[in-house]
C-alpha cells in the first residue's frame, strides 16, 4: 500500500459533504501532508429547482453522504481523515476494517459520470414516452422493470411504476437512471 495512490469512498453525515471535504483539504496542508491526499471529490448533479416560478439550476451530491479521496494512505494520514468532523468511516469489508481502495474501473466510471452529470444540457431531449417499459439500471431499485407513468420535464426525471412484492410502487427516476427495455 505504501507509495501508491488509491482512490477510497468516505462517508459522511449527509448533507455535509462539502464541510468534510474542505476539512480534509485543510488538514492535509496543515499537516504538510497534501502529497498524499492530492484530490477529494464529490460527485455532484445538477437539477433545476423553481424557486418564486423561477427555474434556478443548482447542484446536488450524487451520492449524499459520500465522497471520494484519492490518497496515499499511510502515517497519520487515515488517522486524520478518520477524525476530521463529520467523517463517519471509510468503506471497508467489515465495520472499522481496513479501507477498501475502489477498483480503475469504478473510479473511471466515478469521474466519467461526473463529467457527464457536467456536461447535461439545460434543455434535455426527452427519451421516454408515458406507457414504455423501461428498467432500472441505477440506484437502489437497479435490475428492476417498470412503467413510465408520467414525464417531469421541468426537474429532468419520470415517474415509474415497478413491481415490488407484487405491487405497484410508483417512484421519481433521472433519465439517466432508467433504460428503454
Amino acid at each position: 500500500m505504501s507509495g501508491e495512490l488509491n482512490w477510497y469512498v468516505v462517508k459522511t453525515i449527509s448533507g455535509q459533504e462539502n464541510k468534510v471535504k474542505q476539512y480534509i483539504e485543510n488538514e492535509m496542508r496543515f499537516a504538510d501532508l497534501s502529497d498524499k491526499v492530492p484530490q477529494v471529490v464529490i460527485p455532484m448533479e445538477k437539477i433545476i429547482q423553481i424557486k418564486q416560478g423561477k427555474k434556478v439550476p443548482k447542484e446536488r451530491p450524487y451520492y449524499p453522504g459520500y465522497l471520494m479521496v484519492e490518497a496515499e494512505l499511510v502515517g497519520e494520514v487515515p488517522h486524520i481523515i478518520k477524525n476530521i468532523p463529520g467523517v463517519i468511516s471509510f468503506l471497508s469489508l467489515t465495520k472499522g476494517g481496513d479501507p477498501v481502495p475502489m477498483r480503475k474501473a469504478e473510479v473511471n466510471k466515478m469521474l466519467g459520470r461526473m463529467d457527464e452529470l457536467a456536461d447535461l444540457p439545460g434543455d434535455m431531449e426527452i427519451p421516454f414516452i408515458v406507457g414504455e417499459n423501461i428498467k432500472v439500471v441505477d440506484g437502489p431499485f437497479n435490475g428492476f422493470n417498470g412503467t413510465v407513468e408520467k414525464i417531469l420535464e421541468d426537474k429532468k426525471k419520470i415517474e415509474v411504476s415497478v413491481m415490488i412484492f407484487g405491487r405497484k410502487t410508483p417512484m421519481e427516476l433521472s433519465f439517466l437512471q432508467v433504460e428503454k427495455v
